[in-house]
């Protein structure tokens, strides 16, 4: 299992790496074909539950929640529609129709547990994912999100080896019980020495923005939310039965398996770039 993680994190990160760089339009492609993985992976987990969610309408629709994140794509809409109107719009509309293909469906009993399923899989997958490509969107976003990502791949690979090493303090055994105390705290050190990175005089650098303290408490930041992201994920594979979401990365898992902690993390770094104008 070990020889597979090596061998998957050797050619996934320089091609993570190479999108992210290059921006767009290959970002949000990129974005959108691993929504469509992960949403196949969630629809194909909440049918051990015996739901039967709406899952093409939920598909294209977390494509869209993706797509829309796009500030090309909102510069494009303007001159037709009210760019402030889009989400908004997006995620009435969502509900609306999926709300009204119940109606159409033969078999009327649960189907509002499988409309939940199918929303749910829309916010956490669409809506969270499109946070990536708003993120890559800002001035500077390219440089955010490869802290955001490579501090979350710190914080994951340390988490792993120390649990491995030492761990033995369950974090939340009834949830994920390889999980401990430990590994957590590796994970919180890891993510923060590979922040420490972003001071280097690199195209990379954030030292206009942030200093080498700061730099270390968004580090620890990313990767609590990133491990907050991957309890989460494991709840619902608990739920539903499952060990891991797929098999698409070998040594890894799924899609969700590798996107679980990453949403968190860029859902929080994409904030306080935001909210303290770090752009």
């Amino acid at each position: 299992m070990l020889k597979n993680r090596i061998i998957t994190t050797i050619w996934a990160v320089p091609l993570i790496s190479v999108i992210i760089w290059f921006g767009e339009p290959y970002f949000t492609i990129a974005m959108a074909a691993v929504g469509l993985l992960a949403a196949l992976e969630f629809y194909r987990l909440s049918k051990d539950t015996k739901a039967q969610a709406l899952s093409l309408f939920g598909i294209i629709w977390t494509i869209l929640f993706i797509v829309i994140r796009n500030p090309g794509v909102v510069t494009s809409l303007a001159p037709y529609i009210n760019p402030e109107s889009l989400i908004p719009a997006a995620i009435t509309l969502g509900m609306f129709f999926s709300l009204t293909l119940l109606l159409a469906r033969r078999e009327k009993n649960g189907a509002f547990l499988d409309w939940s399923w199918t929303f749910a899989e829309i916010l956490y997958l669409g809506w969270f994912l499109g946070y990536f490509v708003a993120l890559r969107g800002l001035d500077g976003g390219r440089n955010w999100v490869f802290l955001a990502i490579l501090a979350t791949f710190g914080s994951d690979s340390t988490a792993y080896f120390v649990g491995k090493a030492c761990g033995k303090r369950k974090l939340a055994p009834t949830i994920s019980p390889a999980k401990t105390w430990e590994g957590t705290i590796g994970g919180l050190l890891g993510a923060a020495a590979v922040s420490l990175l972003f001071l280097i005089p690199t195209p990379l650098k954030l030292t206009a923005y942030l200093n080498w303290w700061q730099l270390i408490l968004m580090g620890l930041f990313i990767s609590a939310f990133g491990q907050v992201g991957d309890l989460v994920e494991s709840l619902f594979k608990r739920n539903t039965g499952a060990k891991d979401s797929g098999n698409i990365f070998p040594g890894h898992g799924g899609m969700l398996d590798r996107t679980d902690s990453m949403v968190f993390a860029v859902i929080f770094v994409y904030y306080v770039v935001v909210l303290f104008k770090l752009f």
